[in-house]
């Protein structure tokens, strides 16, 4: 009978890139063509249970409900810093060069919040809690970077 032989794990050190064309659905597409267009923000708005969310889902995480598109509202455009941190480091992936500082911004009207970048403060001067205001791009191209950044309400 023949030994089974066994293999161990490896590594391999490989870069892989990949083009592809995402398609955000009928909700996130609605959701970007307003931030494009007006400098909107909406958020799904779940009738079962009351919750928004930042950015729009089709589905409640909390009771399952499905948000079409007819329950997104908009929401903000001032909100509240729940978190920071300061990038020191560089990668590929990375949209800026560091530093940068990325914070979870809830805005009002929503319950959830989530990650942009904060600028036009020193991160010393960051505060959670801390009211911000978006600050859009001028050549806006229907993603979520044409929302430069938040900075303080002033």
């Amino acid at each position: 009978m023949e030994e089974e032989k066994v293999y161990g794990p490896f590594e391999v050190d490989q870069r892989i890139r990949a083009h592809s064309t995402y398609y955000a659905g009928r909700i996130g597409s609605r959701f970007y063509t307003e931030l494009r267009d007006r400098k909107r923000i909406l958020g799904s708005r779940c009738e079962e249970c009351g919750k928004v969310y930042w950015p729009p889902r089709q589905t409640c995480g909390r009771c399952f409900s499905l948000l079409g598109e007819d329950r997104l509202v908009e929401i903000g455009p001032l909100g509240t810093l729940e978190t920071y941190t300061t990038v020191r480091y560089s990668e590929p992936v990375h949209p800026r060069k560091a530093p940068f500082v990325y914070g979870i911004v809830r805005l009002d009207g929503a319950d959830t919040g989530t990650a942009h970048f904060i600028g036009e403060a020193d991160p010393g001067e960051l505060r959670i809690g801390m009211r911000l205001e978006p600050v859009f791009e001028e050549d806006r191209k229907g993603n979520i970077l044409d929302i430069r950044h938040f900075r303080p309400v002033r």
